[in-house]
């Protein structure tokens, strides 16, 4: 049932929301992990991490499992959920510029299982991605409910996006300046101290359950003559530009696959295979 609040009342509940949103991404982000971790440990041999179970398993095993898993997330989007399809990115992006920020409540659920079981099977997919739309779905939902009006069912979905961010990178600076300049596109100052609850928020609960350390470890530098500047300039325009080469070869994929005529619930089981 909806509920229909003045516009002060939801201005006061949004900043609830904001930490609320980012607690439950937070959780999500958390949750989506250890089902990943537990399909692994369930479906491939035991080893120190997921390259030495591949590593150990037989060639059958690496065959079947990425296949499998791709035929029952296939019958999944095509029968149950299509808004399901893609990285995860692109369908927040299109929900806060084309939707009013509306994205389907069972994309909270449905996008964890879908992209956990096709991750545990061993098929090339990334979290970060579904971790932004499922918290972004997370807070368009919690706007859903309570019928804010479209601008701050945005302002939500953007707060679960910088959330899930956050709690993934353990970064809550980075979630939000993603959501406001990837997810919103412009710089909501009235908005601003809603997204950074919300990042913080699941930053601390990410801290909390997995502990404060950067994901991404990079070793010591320093800069011993500014014409080394020169090659960071070049790394850049090479950076660049395989960023372009690469988004385009992950979209021209989808692309063939959509015309190689088959049913469409058989083409991410061809992808596992």
């Amino acid at each position: 049932m909806n509920l229909r609040l003045s516009d002060t009342a939801q201005d006061i509940l949004a900043l609830f929301f904001a930490i609320l949103i980012g607690v439950l991404a937070g959780l999500g982000a958390l949750t989506f992990r250890g089902y990943i971790a537990m399909g692994q440990w369930l479906l491939w041999p035991g080893g120190q991490n997921f390259l030495e179970q591949v590593g150990l398993a037989p060639w059958w095993l690496t065959l079947l499992l990425p296949t499998a898993g791709g035929l029952a997330v296939g019958l999944i989007i095509s029968y149950m959920a299509q808004e399901l399809r893609g990285p995860g990115v692109p369908e927040v992006m299109e929900a806060a510029a084309l939707r009013d920020g509306y994205i389907a409540p069972r994309v909270v659920l449905l996008k964890p299982l879908c992209t956990g079981t096709i991750i545990a099977t061993g098929g090339s997919v990334g979290r970060e991605g579904p971790v932004v739309q499922i918290g972004s779905a997370i807070g368009s939902t919690l706007a859903q409910i309570f019928n804010f009006t479209p601008e701050k069912t945005r302002i939500c979905l953007a707060c679960g996006a910088a959330a899930g961010i956050a709690a993934t990178f353990n970064a809550p600076f980075a979630g939000v300046m993603f959501a406001v300049e990837i997810i919103l596109a412009d710089l909501q100052i009235a908005y601003l101290g809603h997204i950074v609850l919300a990042a913080v928020s699941g930053a601390v609960i990410s801290r909390h359950f997995m502990g404060d350390f950067p994901v991404f470890t990079i070793s010591s530098f320093a800069v011993k003559h500014p014409a080394e500047l020169w090659w960071y300039l070049l790394l850049g325009i090479a950076a660049g530009m395989v960023s372009v080469a690469f988004t385009r070869a992950v979209f021209g994929c989808d692309d063939l696959f959509g015309k190689i005529p088959l049913p469409e619930w058989l083409t991410p089981g061809l992808g596992g295979l």
